[in-house]
């Protein structure tokens, strides 16, 4: 027997997390932005090295939203599967949901249909999809409970919610660098005055569980960065972000590192990429939620 979605928005967990309603004029900082630099990095991303664990769960004809869709590589591979017009990818403004449907169209891809909208306070109808996914989103939102009890609402019962974030403080790598302690103290110190929470991954079972879920499957799965090339790609894409908008913007606006600073932990990256015993490692928390 269902449950009465309805009334449970307005009583426990969906009814505290109810209470926080962020204004679409003004939404928060996207800590990355989209410049060249994030892009190359996120149109890497597929659903088999983003989203192994939703994988084995998805059908033809489920319906499926891709929450925090991006640069669309993840939402291409996930609307293969179920099936283009089965699926809604939503993003948070115009700029990024032009970048899906951009490369949704490249792909062959544009009957999946692409909205904006807040993922704390979504536009849908209550049991409205089969499946919802959210990669890297959780981390820079303010209310991260908020959206999970909105990706519940929106989902039907014994549907899936499928989110995976990073632990940046679960990051490793070799050599010891001290310019790479610098760097993540300085996008944790960004992140965190952006309203989001950089170490997401080792908290999304616990948001899970606040957000009225009860049956959680917790996992957990790493990039490794150890090759020449996917060295020479993380060392790209980090250099240029510290080095460029908005990121670069931001710690120069506060006073946290100016420009010469940027350019030394860029430069440390680029050495870095070119030592052979070079090692990156991402970490990453998953969670599986049946509504």
């Amino acid at each position: 027997m269902s449950r009465p979605r309805s009334a449970e928005r307005s009583s426990g967990a969906h009814g505290a997390a109810s209470a926080y309603r962020r204004p679409m004029s003004d939404p928060t900082p996207y800590t990355h932005g989209y410049g060249a630099a994030v892009l190359g990095s996120h149109r890497a991303r597929t659903a088999e090295n983003s989203a192994a664990h939703l994988l084995p769960h998805l059908r033809p004809g489920q319906r499926l939203l891709d929450v925090g869709s991006g640069a669309g590589t993840i939402t291409a591979d996930l609307a293969r599967i179920v099936g283009p017009e089965h699926v809604v990818a939503l993003e948070v403004g115009e700029e990024s949901a032009a970048l899906t449907r951009a490369e949704l169209e490249r792909q062959g891809l544009g009957e999946v249909d692409v909205r904006v909208g807040d993922a704390q306070a979504m536009p849908f109808e209550d049991d409205a999809f089969d499946v919802v996914h959210a990669h890297q989103v959780l981390q820079h939102l303010p209310a991260p409970v908020q959206a999970l009890a909105e990706m519940r609402r929106v989902t039907r019962p014994g549907g899936l919610v499928a989110v995976r974030d990073s632990d940046y403080e679960g990051f490793r790598w070799w050599p010891e660098t001290p310019a790479f302690d610098r760097w993540l103290a300085l996008y944790l110190r960004a992140t965190r005055a952006n309203g989001g929470t950089p170490d997401a991954g080792r908290r999304l079972l616990a948001w899970a569980h606040e957000a009225g879920f009860t049956e959680v499957t917790p996992t957990s799965s790493t990039w490794l960065h150890a090759t020449p090339e996917s060295r020479a790609a993380w060392a790209a894409t980090w250099s240029g972000r510290i080095t460029t908008a908005p990121l670069a913007d931001q710690l120069e606006r506060e006073g946290w590192a100016d420009a010469a600073e940027r350019e030394e932990i860029a430069e440390a990256f680029r050495a870095w990429a070119q030592d052979p015993d070079g090692w990156f490692v991402l970490l990453h928390g998953e969670i599986l939620a049946r509504a």
